[in-house]
Order: C-alpha cells, then structure tokens, then sequence
C-alpha cells in the first residue's frame, strides 16, 4: 500500500476571473511544486474548492493533476460528496485516470447515523475505487461529523480493506496520540501546528501553506529530525505568523490570491466565497515584504524522502 510521506500540498484549483475553471495553468501548478520540493497533491479538498465544483468539474481537475504529475509525486483525490453515489461514482474516476489514493469527506447535510452509520458511508464511497488506498477526511469544524478517530479506524478497517488511514484537520493533537501509528497512517492537516503534529506522531502532512511556503515548513522538519527543537520551533513560528499575516482578512481567498507572491498566480475562489481585490493584495504584499516575509514566498526547497 502507498506510504504517504512528507509535505503533500493542498492544492488549490486554477480559476479564471469569471470563476470557470483554468485547467491549464495545472501543469505550470504542478511544476512549481515539484520544484519547490513538494512530497505529493490533495486535490479537490477544501483548498481546491471541491465542494463548490460540479461533478464534472472534479473529474476534470482530478484528471489535470493526475497528468501533469506524471508519476512523479502521488496524486490523493478527495471525493467526499452529500450525495454517496455521486461520492463513489468520483472515486471511480479518479482510479481510472490512475490517481494514487482517494479521501472522502463525510455527507454533511444530511449526516451519518453514529459510528456504524459513518463507516457504512465510507465503506460504500471506497468501493468505488477497491484498487487504491482510502483516507477519511477528518474535519469536523466544516462537516460537523464529530467522531472518535481512534475508535472509527479500527471499525472502518472491518469493512474498508483498503483503509489507509485519515486526513486529520482538526487542531486535537491529542486525539489521534492514541491511534494505531503502527497500522495507519496520520496525515495532519493544521499548517499552525504541524510541528506538534509531527512530535505527536503524524506520518506526514496536507495543507494549503505548503503551496507558498513549503522552504520553513520543510526546514522545521529537517531540524526536528536532526533534534534540534529549538530551531524546529523557530521555524514553526515563523510559519504561524505568515500564515496568520495571510489569513488576517479570510482565510481561503487570501492564500489562493497569496500564490501571485510565488509569481504563479492561480485566480480568484468561486462564489459565495469572496474575490479578493487587487488593492487588498498589495496591502497584502506590502505587509508582507514589511515583516521581511516576502522571500518566503520564492524559496526553492529540495524533496526529502
């Protein structure tokens, strides 16, 4: 089963002005993140917009990144949908189109009835795809799934035998101190706080920062790895206070707006989500460059595996 490892970029979903998708710009994307290092693409998440994509829309980004890797870095395709047939119909492409695993969010609206009602879910959306490595999406601040990880996996893996492990974006470190690191694999999702994450025992990481500032994240791991906390924390720090900078006036359309500062912009997000003007990014950039932050946004990383 795939090992995933490193920092998997979050990655965002190419958009022109009028909101239509900019599938082109996919291949400049995942040339820069190859660059800069990256470790592999959580594509159509909540970085990518997925849920405010149509089905097709997702399928044809999830068929973008998957081409323009390559094989050169795993793709994950996150699938979750309120619909399950429609959720088990993408994961279906995606192992068509040669994806490397798939993630799935839990329905939201109308939600999973308790633990067995959850894994029944997911078990029929990884069906879809019985060839590739399934991770649960675990982020209860926007689905409103609250849910014991640490019992969930166990359950799950009775009836998902391609269960790989979980997505795990909520900042409760110590929830998943108590899962089986032997038998899944964590993938931790709060860029604030990959430094605990990591001590804490994640195997790797998926996040939306990786796209602009993958150099300090990839320095805290290296100094982490050597045993130098101090540094570690140094870098971690320095992480949170761009990110907060970033973030300052809304999250999502402002790291989207934010990769113009790698010089590949990448759009604006979908409505409802708000289009963030050219004025505010300047200030952006302005503040930025202020705080001696700005070079971040360039610094080329190399891949350690």
């Amino acid at each position: 089963m795939l090992r995933v490892r490193g920092l998997i970029a979050a990655s965002f979903t190419p958009m022109h002005d009028d909101g239509s998708l900019w599938l082109e710009r996919i291949d400049d994307v995942v040339e820069l993140l190859v660059k800069r290092g990256i470790d592999g693409l959580y594509v159509c998440g909540s970085t990518g917009e997925g849920p405010l994509l149509t089905g097709s829309e997702r399928r044809a980004v999830a068929e973008a990144f998957v081409r323009a890797a390559r094989g050169r870095l795993p793709v994950i395709v996150q699938v979750g949908h309120n619909s399950l047939v429609e959720a088990r119909e993408l994961a279906e492409h995606a192992q068509a189109v040669g994806a490397d695993a798939i993630s799935a969010t839990p329905p939201s609206y109308f939600r999973p009835s308790g633990l067995d009602g959850l894994v029944a879910a997911m078990a029929a959306v990884a069906a879809g795809a019985p060839d590739l490595p399934f991770f649960y999406y675990h982020i209860p601040p926007i689905t409103g799934v609250q849910v014991d990880v640490s019992a969930l996996l166990p359950r799950a893996a009775q009836r998902i035998e391609t269960l790989a492990g979980v997505k795990f974006s909520a900042p409760t470190v110590f929830e998943f101190a108590t899962l089986d690191l032997e038998r899944f694999q964590v993938l931790f999702g709060v860029d604030e706080m990959l430094l605990a994450g990591l001590v804490t025992g994640a195997h790797g990481a998926v996040g939306s920062t990786f796209n602009l500032i993958p150099g300090i994240y990839r320095a805290m791991m290296m100094a982490l790895s050597a045993g130098d906390v101090a540094a570690a924390r140094a870098h971690q720090r320095r992480a949170t206070s761009i990110v907060g900078r970033v973030v300052h006036d809304g999250a999502l359309p402002y790291l989207k707006a934010a990769m113009a500062f790698t010089g590949l912009p990448v759009g604006p997000t979908r409505a409802p989500l708000v289009t963030v003007a050219s004025a505010e990014l300047a200030a952006l950039r302005d503040a930025l460059g202020e705080a001696g932050w700005l070079d971040e946004f360039a610094t080329r990383v190399t891949a350690v595996r």
